[in-house]
């Protein structure tokens, strides 16, 4: 048996199909535009209903207030929660995380260029997947376990302490210790560790950005760079930079916005002083503040938000 179909007003005689699935087949080859609805509404609903929805009643949340007398949440439009973010104690954690962020991503290109480089130029077969098993392989340990490495790392009784015994730089290692800021008793309890810490685990995220940007500069232009009489530097800074720039800022927005966010690393490395993560989390889960802690989490989405609109201007989603 045969069907008669007509498609885009041509006329074509195609085998039946029984049973119930090839039916729907058939229904489904008709009608092309009726499969991908159907494909794409479980997604869509998972991003409108569960990411993005939630966002909205975050956002909602953080118009709301805290009554001071009952602790209870007042359900009426107010910017008094925001302006709480105004006060010296919000603000400085606002700002402590933002440097943070700004550090990691810098000394994460900087670290993570010449690697990339390395790869890009230079690397090829076994090397080339070493190189990629190298980044990665860090990705596949827990993020706890390397949290809880790098902490007894960094103790006073850790490894690097016993290095710096060894060589007989202890006074340099106390040294660091006793800066202003970035010290602390030991490197485990600083903001210097947590730095280290923020670096060693996003740096996967810049290196291969970067590296994926370095593979698509023409080997050609650097050596017409050479022939033209430019130094290295110059050829670096004329022609490699201004070319690799959208894979580090593709890089950057991974570091920088996953720092941001993050209230781990700070719990377990670092001071006692609260980053936007922990003060979301104390505030949600100790204090019962859930405006307040809806406007500390609205303030990494609206930085992120201006992050990106730069990032995308400098070409940087092209690198993704």
């Amino acid at each position: 048996m045969t069907t008669l179909t007509i498609t885009g007003g041509k006329t074509s005689i195609l085998p039946g199909r029984g049973g119930f699935f090839g039916q729907l087949s058939d229904a489904f080859w008709r009608h092309p535009k009726l499969l991908l609805f159907l494909m794409l509404t479980p997604p869509l609903l998972w991003l409108g209903i569960i990411y993005i929805g939630s966002l909205i009643a975050l956002l909602l949340q953080s118009f709301f207030s805290i009554d001071d007398f009952s602790g209870l949440v007042n359900y009426e439009f107010t910017l008094s929660t925001y302006a709480q973010l105004l006060s010296p104690t919000n603000f400085d954690i606002i700002i402590r995380t933002v440097v943070m962020s700004a550090l990691v991503t810098i000394a994460a290109a900087f670290i993570a260029f010449p690697i990339a480089y390395y790869a890009a130029r230079y690397a090829q077969g076994k090397w080339k997947a070493l190189f990629y098993l190298g980044v990665m392989l860090p990705l596949w340990s827990s993020y706890l376990v390397k949290i809880y490495a790098w902490k007894l790392i960094l103790a006073k009784e850790g490894i690097l302490t016993w290095i710096f015994e060894k060589l007989h730089l202890s006074w340099l290692l106390d040294a660091i210790l006793n800066l202003p800021v970035i010290g602390g008793n030991s490197l485990s309890v600083s903001y210097l560790g947590t730095f280290i810490v923020f670096v060693y685990i996003w740096l996967p995220y810049m290196i291969l950005p970067t590296q994926a940007a370095l593979e698509r500069v023409p080997g050609n232009l650097i050596e017409a760079s050479a022939d033209l009489g430019a130094t290295p530097r110059q050829t670096f800074r004329t022609v490699l930079l201004p070319l690799a720039l959208p894979g580090i800022v593709a890089g950057s927005i991974f570091t920088f916005s996953l720092t941001l966010g993050d209230y781990i690393i700070p719990q377990i490395i670092g001071s006692s002083r609260l980053f936007i993560g922990q003060a979301v989390y104390a505030q949600q889960g100790t204090a019962g503040n859930v405006p307040l802690a809806a406007a500390f989490s609205v303030v990494p989405i609206v930085i992120m938000a201006l992050y990106l609109s730069l990032a995308r201007k400098l070409g940087a989603f092209d690198a993704l």
